[in-house]
């Protein structure tokens, strides 16, 4: 990867969103991980370090040590390893570290953070799944993990009474969440997943997030919900 003057800066006037974040520096790989396994969860990005909120363009003091940073951050913080590239743009006498991060094939990703068990207060690992959606990293509900871990298996389908009742439903009320569809049908809510995630791979239904919250609509009126 190599970005040109004019490339950067068109980058930086466009502002952060689902493909691009700033940063004016960077002190820990624990933070800077949840940046690099949301744009692997979601469709790719680049960060751009030493650019700042506002899009001024600050610099960094150290490559190498800004580039150990994010090494760390993506082989030490982040379960698989995420890939990157990187690239130095010298700007007006400024470096800026490009780091560019294409959509994984081996999602979903899971960033790990130490913390303490609030009963036994030992030492625990957590691990969360971030997905990147328009500037921000957000946690990945339980419902689009599955739908991550469910790329890698063939796509089976079934159109029976369960899915029948979903296509009414939809069709009328227009969205869904997982516990309303496992209602609907009297199923539980692992069985009704199987069913949802399933029928979103096949591009029956689309899978929305508001926020922690994920609900279902059909597949043409995804752009409207």
């Amino acid at each position: 990867m190599m970005l040109t003057d004019l490339e950067l800066l068109r980058l930086v006037d466009t502002g952060e969103n689902q493909h691009v974040e700033f940063k004016r520096l960077v002190h820990s790989p624990e933070k800077i991980a949840k940046s690099i396994s949301a744009f692997a969860n979601t469709s790719g990005g680049t960060i751009l370090i030493g650019v700042d909120d506002d899009k001024r363009i600050v610099g960094i003091e150290s490559e190498k040590e800004t580039a150990e940073i994010i090494w760390e951050a993506a082989n030490d913080f982040i379960h698989p390893a995420v890939p990157f590239e990187t690239d130095v743009i010298e700007f007006r006498g400024r470096d800026v570290l490009a780091v560019l991060i294409k959509e994984s094939h081996e999602k979903p990703h899971f960033h790990l953070s130490e913390t303490r068990d609030p009963k036994t207060f030992k030492k625990i690992v957590e691990r969360k799944v971030y997905l990147r959606h328009n500037d921000k990293n957000l946690i990945a509900a339980p419902e689009a993990v599955q739908l991550l871990k469910a790329e890698h298996r063939p796509i089976r389908i079934s159109f029976g009474d369960h899915e029948r009742t979903l296509m009414k439903y939809l069709n009328t009320y227009h969205r869904i969440t997982l516990v309303e569809y496992s209602r609907l049908v009297n199923v539980s809510n692992r069985r009704a997943a199987r069913i949802l995630v399933s029928l979103v791979r096949a591009g029956v239904i689309h899978l929305h997030m508001d926020g922690k919250n994920c609900f279902y609509t059909l597949k043409h009126l995804a752009a409207s919900a």
